[in-house]
């Protein structure tokens, strides 16, 4: 009998540390695609409405929340709509957005952003192209617009999965962490 719990003993403390990784990791895939389904719905709602929309991201009392709403000129985020918690969308507590500037691995969240509070906005024109300014056309996208946003889990600091704005015409991918770096220093890619 004691050789039986030994024995258990021994598989549970191999195989407990492999799959809270694995959970972890699908937590990361989780926040990655839910995110990037915001994008597109936001660039969506901008080619049906004919206005500006934005992906507002925040992070409230550790927990990063997303929402989806039209742009408005003069604020970074409507307080009508940073105000209202009913219109947020929370990931799991134990994903953050990776915000380190000294990294070697170039994983920095790299969107729109205000520092007091740390929030985070990509917006789309009519066209859908990504824009900098509300009522810019797709021609006078900058490259300030592009940029990346990239999750990682509190507990798997290691695993890193990313979401690209790429192109002035709005085009988005995804990318996770990779030991070598491609063409232009990605780690995440």
């Amino acid at each position: 009998m004691l050789v039986v719990i030994l024995v258990v003993g021994i598989l549970a403390a191999i195989t407990i540390p492999s799959w809270l990784g694995f959970v972890e990791v699908r937590r990361l895939n989780n926040a990655q695609e839910e995110v990037h389904q915001a994008l597109r719905q936001a660039q969506s709602q901008a080619i049906n409405h004919k206005l500006t929309w934005q992906v507002s991201l925040r992070e409230k009392n550790g927990i990063v929340q997303w929402t989806v709403h039209p742009a408005e000129t003069s604020k970074f985020i409507p307080d009508t709509v940073k105000n209202n918690d009913n219109l947020w969308y929370s990931l799991h507590p134990n994903i953050q957005i990776f915000k380190d500037k000294n990294n070697k691995g170039n994983y920095e969240t790299t969107l729109a952003k205000t520092t007091s509070p740390q929030m985070w906005k990509v917006m789309f024109n009519y066209q859908g192209c990504p824009v900098y300014v509300i009522g810019d056309e797709c021609t006078k996208t900058s490259l300030r617009t592009l940029g990346q946003i990239t999750f990682h889990s509190q507990h798997t600091s290691q695993t890193k999965r990313c979401i690209y704005v790429s192109t002035v015409l709005g085009a988005m991918r995804t990318g996770k962490e990779h030991l070598k770096a491609n063409q232009s220093g990605k780690y995440c890619y």
